[in-house]
C-alpha cells in the first residue's frame, strides 16, 4: 500500500477546490438544490469517494493533515460567540427557551438511545454513550476529548469509534435536513415572512460602506486575541478536572468580549454583526465541512460499521421522528420552525456548522428566517456544549 501524505497547506487548498466543485455540481444538478443539500456536503462526498476508489483501486492511502480544519472550527465558533449578544436572549425570548429545553431533553435522548441500541446488540455501554451525544451532537471536537476518558474503561478503540460516529453522523446530518424543511415546507405550504435579503444577521448600508481590508483585519486580530484567551481559560480549566473543547471557551470570550467592549468604548468600531466577520465565519464553515467530510476514511468506517450503523440508524429514526413530532410542532409549525428543523437536524446528529449550512441552503431556495439564525446558534454553539459535557459525564457514572 503506497501511502500519501497530504500537508495542511495542500490540504487547505484542496478543500477549496472541492469547494468550488461542490458549488458547480449544486448549480447543475436540480437534485441537490431541491433537497437543499449544502455545497460543501456535494464536494465533499465525491472526494472521499474518490480516495476510496484509489485505495482499493490504486492501493493507495491518501491521509490529509487537518490542523487547519481545527483551526477555522475554532474560527467559526469563536465568530458565533463574537455575534452573539445578551439583547438576543431577549429577543428569542419563548422560542429560544423550547428550544433550549427541546435540545437538552433530545442530549439525554441520545445517550438512553446510544446506550439502549448497544444493549441490544450485546456490546459496551461505553460504545453506545460513544455513539450518543459525545459524538453526534458534540461532534468530532467533543468525541475526541471524551475518547480519552472512555478510553480508560477499557475501550482501547475509543478514538476510532468516536470519530467514526462524529463522521457517520456529519454526513446524515448534511443529508436529512434539507429534505425534512422540504417536506415540511411542502405539505404546510409555508414561506418566507421577513423581507431581509440576508441570511441571519442584517446589515446596514453602513456596513457595506465601511467594508474594507482594515476591517477585515481588525476581524482578525479581535478573533485571535480570543482564541488567546479562550486557549488560556480552557488550560485553566483543564488543571482543575474540568474538559471542554477549546472553541467552547473561544465561544465564551467572543460572547464576553462583544457585551463589555462595545459599552465600555462605544467609540471602538467592534467587528460584530459585520460582513467582515460574516465572511470569516462562512469561509471557516464551508471549508471546515468540506475537509471533514473529504478526508473520511471510508474503509475504516467499514471495518466498525456492522454495530456502529444499526445503532446511527437508530439515532436517525429517533432524530427524525422527534423533529417531525414535537421541534415542528412546538416552534410554532411556520417557515422559521421548518428551516429551524433542517438546523435541528444538522447538530444534533452532526455539528453547529452542519446545522448553519442546513440552514443557509433551505433559505437559499425558500426565504430568509432571521429568527431562526439568531437562537439556533446560541443554543447549539453554547448551551449545548457546555451542558453535553456535564451529561456525558452523568451518563458515564449512571450506565
Amino acid at each position: 500500500m503506497n501511502i500519501v501524505n497530504v500537508d495542511s497547506f495542500l490540504t487547505y487548498t484542496i478543500a477549496i477546490l472541492i469547494f468550488f466543485v461542490g458549488i458547480y455540481l449544486t448549480k447543475k444538478i436540480p437534485f441537490l438544490r431541491h433537497f437543499n443539500i449544502p455545497e460543501p456536503v456535494t464536494g465533499g462526498l465525491i472526494a472521499a469517494i474518490a480516495i476510496t476508489f484509489a485505495y482499493f483501486f490504486l492501493e493507495s492511502e491518501i491521509n490529509f493533515d487537518l490542523s487547519t480544519r481545527d483551526r477555522l472550527l475554532v474560527y467559526f465558533f469563536t465568530a458565533i460567540g463574537l455575534n452573539a449578544r445578551v439583547s438576543d436572549l431577549v429577543k428569542g425570548g419563548k422560542p429560544l427557551f423550547i428550544l433550549l429545553t427541546l435540545t437538552l431533553t433530545f442530549i439525554v435522548l441520545q445517550n438512553v438511545v446510544g446506550v439502549a441500541g448497544a444493549y441490544s446488540l450485546n456490546i459496551s455501554k461505553e460504545i453506545g454513550i460513544l455513539a450518543g451525544s459525545s459524538s453526534l451532537i458534540g461532534g468530532h471536537g467533543t468525541a475526541i476529548a471524551w475518547s480519552p476518558v472512555i478510553a480508560e474503561r477499557g475501550i482501547e478503540s475509543a478514538l476510532e469509534i468516536g470519530i467514526a460516529s462524529a463522521t457517520l453522523g456529519l454526513v446524515i446530518a448534511s443529508l436529512i435536513g434539507g429534505p425534512i424543511a422540504k417536506y415540511l415546507i411542502n405539505k404546510y405550504k409555508l414561506s418566507s415572512e421577513s423581507s431581509s435579503l440576508s441570511v441571519g444577521i442584517e446589515y446596514t448600508k453602513s456596513d457595506s460602506e465601511n467594508f474594507s481590508h482594515l476591517n477585515f483585519m481588525a476581524v482578525i486580530l479581535v478573533i485571535h486575541i480570543c482564541i488567546i484567551a479562550g486557549y488560556i481559560i480552557n488550560e485553566y480549566l483543564v488543571s482543575f478536572g474540568v474538559k471542554l473543547p477549546l472553541f467552547v471557551s473561544c465561544l465564551i470570550v467572543g460572547m464576553f468580549l462583544s457585551n463589555t467592549v462595545p459599552y465600555l468604548i462605544p467609540k471602538l468600531n467592534w467587528p460584530a454583526r459585520t460582513k467582515s466577520l460574516a465572511i470569516v465565519s462562512d469561509f471557516s464553515l464551508s471549508l471546515f465541512l468540506t475537509m471533514s467530510l473529504m478526508s473520511m476514511q471510508l474503509w475504516v468506517i467499514a471495518d466498525l460499521a456492522s454495530d456502529l450503523l444499526l445503532i446511527l440508524v437508530f439515532q436517525t429514526l429517533t432524530a427524525v421522528i422527534f423533529i417531525l413530532f414535537i421541534v415542528f410542532p412546538l416552534m410554532g409549525k411556520n417557515y422559521e420552525s421548518a428551516v429551524l428543523s433542517a438546523g435541528f437536524g444538522g447538530f444534533v446528529l452532526g455539528a453547529t456548522p452542519t446545522a448553519i449550512a442546513n440552514m443557509t441552503a433551505v433559505t437559499k431556495s425558500h426565504g430568509p428566517a432571521p429568527v431562526a439564525f439568531i437562537i439556533l446558534p446560541l443554543v447549539a454553539a453554547f448551551f449545548v456544549d457546555i451542558s453535553n459535557s456535564f451529561i456525558i459525564k452523568f451518563a458515564l457514572t449512571l450506565f
